[in-house]
């Protein structure tokens, strides 16, 4: 008995890419720096929360790229100014991944009480029924 996976299975066309996906994601960890929440808020809505206790707005970004959300932080060194008795406050960058599938679009993002809140929102797609008419050769 042979094994079938997403782009052998007979019934399965075009899902070539999904398997891609799949193999993609498994390499991101999940646990790692920051440390960080995904929760579903409704029935087509999810909200990705990172914690970065010290990070500003300016220290941040989000993009999309190719349908995968990518969340960067950086802080900027404060050079020799400052001397730490203790340093136990992360003061890393990070770069935090998630594949986003289609139809699944950004809504926002706010910075609160050192947590980082992404909003997602699924797009319902219409049901579109297409009659193929049947030429005769």
């Amino acid at each position: 008995m042979t094994k079938l996976t997403l782009s052998t299975h007979p019934f399965l066309l075009g899902f070539e890419q999904l398997e891609r996906l799949v193999e993609r994601t498994a390499k991101s960890e999940l646990g790692g720096y920051p440390p960080f929440n995904i929760e579903q808020t409704s029935e087509n809505s999810y909200r990705i929360t990172l914690a970065v206790a010290g990070f500003a707005e300016d220290d941040l970004s989000i993009t999309v790229e190719d349908r995968q959300l990518v969340i960067r932080g950086r802080q900027e060194e404060d050079g020799d100014q400052r001397r730490f008795l203790h340093r136990g406050i992360a003061a890393r960058q990070f770069q935090r991944s998630f594949v986003l599938a289609d139809g699944v679009e950004v809504a926002g993002a706010t910075l609160e009480n050192g947590l980082l809140h992404v909003d997602l929102k699924r797009q319902t797609p219409e049901t579109v029924v297409r009659k193929i008419d049947i030429r005769r050769v």
